[in-house]
C-alpha cells in the first residue's frame, strides 16, 4: 500500500469530522455506536432492553428497564459517549494485527444485533445502510481496499468520538441538554455533570492518543 493510500483514510475521516456540513450526516454513525454502547452495557448488567431509536437530528434514545439507581445504570449512561472511541481503539488493535476481515464482519454482526432492537423507521434505515456498506466492502472489495476502509473506519471512530463530547458541553452551557447523559449521571450520583463530561473527554482523548499511536506504524 502506498504512503498516500495509507494516509488517505485518516485524512478522509478528519474531513468528515471537521466539516460542519459533512459531520451533520456522518455523525449518524457515531450515534449508532453511542446507542449500541448504552444497549450493550444494559444487557451485560442485567437490565431489560426494550428498544432503541435513532433520529434524523442525530440524536438517539435507548430504553431499558431496571433499578433507577446503582452501578448498572451508571455504567449504562457512561457508556454512550465513550463507546465510539473504545470501538475505535479496539479496531486499531485489530488493524495493526492484520485482522481486517474479522473487524469488518464483527462490526456487521454488531449492527445486525442492534437492528433487532431498533424501534423506528429512520433507525432501521440508518443501520441497514451502514451494514450494507460493510457487507459490500467485506464481500466484494480487494484486500487492499478492505485495509484502506478498515483504516478509515478506525480513524473515524477515534476522531468522531471526540467531537460529540465538546458538543455536549456547549449544549449544557447553553441550557439545551438538561437530560443529557452527563446530567442523568449527576442526578444519580450527585457528582456534577461537568465532572462526568471531563471523564468522557479523558476516555475519548486517551483512546485517540493510544489508537493513533498504534496506527502510526501502519500509516508510516
Amino acid at each position: 500500500m502506498s504512503t498516500l493510500a495509507k494516509w488517505a483514510p485518516a485524512v478522509a475521516a478528519l474531513v468528515l469530522v471537521a466539516s460542519p456540513g459533512l459531520w451533520r450526516y456522518s455523525r449518524h454513525v457515531i450515534t449508532i455506536a453511542h446507542e449500541a454502547g448504552h444497549a450493550l452495557v444494559a444487557l451485560l448488567t442485567g437490565r431489560r432492553l426494550e428498544g432503541i431509536k435513532l433520529n434524523p437530528d442525530t440524536s438517539g434514545v435507548t430504553v431499558s428497564r431496571g433499578r433507577p439507581t446503582g452501578v448498572a445504570v451508571v455504567l449504562m449512561y457512561f457508556a454512550g459517549y465513550v463507546t465510539p472511541s473504545l470501538l475505535g481503539l479496539g479496531a486499531a488493535a485489530l488493524v495493526t494485527a492484520g485482522q481486517v476481515r474479522p473487524l469488518l464482519w464483527a462490526t456487521a454482526v454488531l449492527l445486525a444485533g442492534m437492528l433487532v432492537m431498533i424501534r423506528n423507521a429512520f433507525g432501521v434505515l440508518s443501520v441497514l445502510l451502514t451494514g450494507a456498506v460493510l457487507f459490500v466492502v467485506s464481500w466484494y472489495a480487494t484486500a487492499e481496499w478492505q485495509a484502506a476502509f478498515a483504516l478509515f473506519v478506525t480513524w473515524f471512530l477515534l476522531l468522531g468520538g471526540v467531537r460529540p463530547v465538546g458538543e455536549l458541553q456547549r449544549s449544557r452551557a447553553r441550557g439545551r441538554a438538561p437530560r443529557s447523559d452527563a446530567d442523568q449521571l449527576a442526578r444519580i450520583t450527585r457528582v456534577p455533570g461537568l465532572v462526568w463530561v471531563l471523564l468522557f473527554a479523558a476516555v475519548v482523548v486517551g483512546a485517540l492518543f493510544l489508537g493513533g499511536r498504534a496506527l502510526l506504524p501502519v500509516t508510516a
